[in-house]
């Protein structure tokens, strides 16, 4: 396969799965702006949003205040905010008409039309009927996007691209979503703390975790569990371990002549993240972990680029 087909399936996928991650994002952090607080600790969590998108600056040249309308404005349908649902969507749908010809006709429909409904949407109809509304139908058209890719295409190499990604952009952002949760919330875990409940229930509905949890643990929510949920079960679609697992997968079916070092990098990855144990990770420091995490996620990202793609700033 050509490197700039690869590259045009690759960050399509990788745009689909960052706006649904980002709309879960703001989800559970408007969720948790429902529970009582000061202006100050719920314009941090706004706040919050910006720096794990690394978009403090630009933000702050247009709209100066951080708070849940700006930060809303800024992270929905701001065209000038590369890193916005709208910025996202339009460049899925770019890369999806690049290749068009490699993608279904069902897929590039559903592509399409979602990025014509959200070009047509206005921020104050999206505050009149409902944040939550708007965030539930990213989630969904996403999720219809992703479905129709995998039920429809072949499974070749256009498919194991695609699915890369899918995982890059996953593992990244649940690693996100988790930590500048679990910092927000300060690593608190009364049981008998209704409003932690709370909150911690609203952090893994953002990742539709919730039933999983209630399945697996049968007990109440706890700030290690959901952890352990978020990083090591491989049977969650959305642990860091199940995305790890998949790149490594994928990277074996597409392997070249000069891909054996970023392999190795995602070998090393999975193992380490196989072995380990949740009460080892609060040891070391669930932020540090995480930290340390998305470095390894950013190097495996440069590394696909570097052995397959067309290597370019996004």
């Amino acid at each position: 396969m050509l490197s700039r087909t690869a590259d045009h399936l690759y960050w399509m996928s990788r745009y689909i799965e960052r706006a649904e991650n980002l709309a879960r994002l703001l989800d559970v952090t408007h969720q948790m702006s429902l529970v009582p607080k000061s202006v100050h600790t719920e314009n941090q969590n706004w706040g919050a949003i910006l720096t794990l998108n690394s978009v403090e600056d630009r933000f702050a040249e247009s709209y100066g205040e951080v708070n849940a309308e700006n930060v809303l404005r800024f992270m929905l349908l701001d065209a000038d905010n590369i890193s916005s649902i709208y910025a996202c969507l339009r460049a899925a749908r770019e890369n999806a008409h690049a290749v068009r010809g490699t993608l279904t006709s069902e897929t590039w429909e559903s592509c399409n039309t979602t990025w014509l409904e959200v070009r047509n949407q206005r921020f104050e109809h999206i505050i009149g009927t409902g944040i939550v509304q708007f965030l539930e139908w990213v989630k969904l058209r996403t999720a219809l996007i992703r479905g129709v890719i995998f039920s429809t295409m072949l499974q070749d190499e256009a498919h194991h691209f695609i699915r890369l990604g899918n995982y890059i952009e996953r593992a990244d952002n649940t690693a996100r979503i988790l930590d500048v949760k679990y910092h927000a919330l300060d690593g608190r875990g009364d049981e008998d703390d209704a409003s932690d409940f709370y909150q911690w229930g609203a952090l893994l509905r953002s990742l539709s975790a919730f039933e999983v949890y209630r399945k697996v643990y049968r007990d109440a929510i706890t700030p290690t569990r959901v952890a352990e949920l978020l990083i090591l079960r491989l049977d969650m679609p959305r642990s860091l371990h199940a995305c790890v697992r998949g790149v490594v997968q994928v990277l074996e079916a597409v392997r070249n002549e000069q891909s054996a070092a970023t392999e190795r990098l995602a070998e090393t990855l999975h193992t380490q993240i196989h072995q380990a144990h949740i009460d080892g990770i609060f040891k070391h420091g669930l932020h540090a972990y995480l930290t340390e995490f998305m470095d390894r996620i950013y190097e495996l990202g440069d590394g696909i680029s570097r052995d397959f793609l067309v290597p370019e700033d996004r």
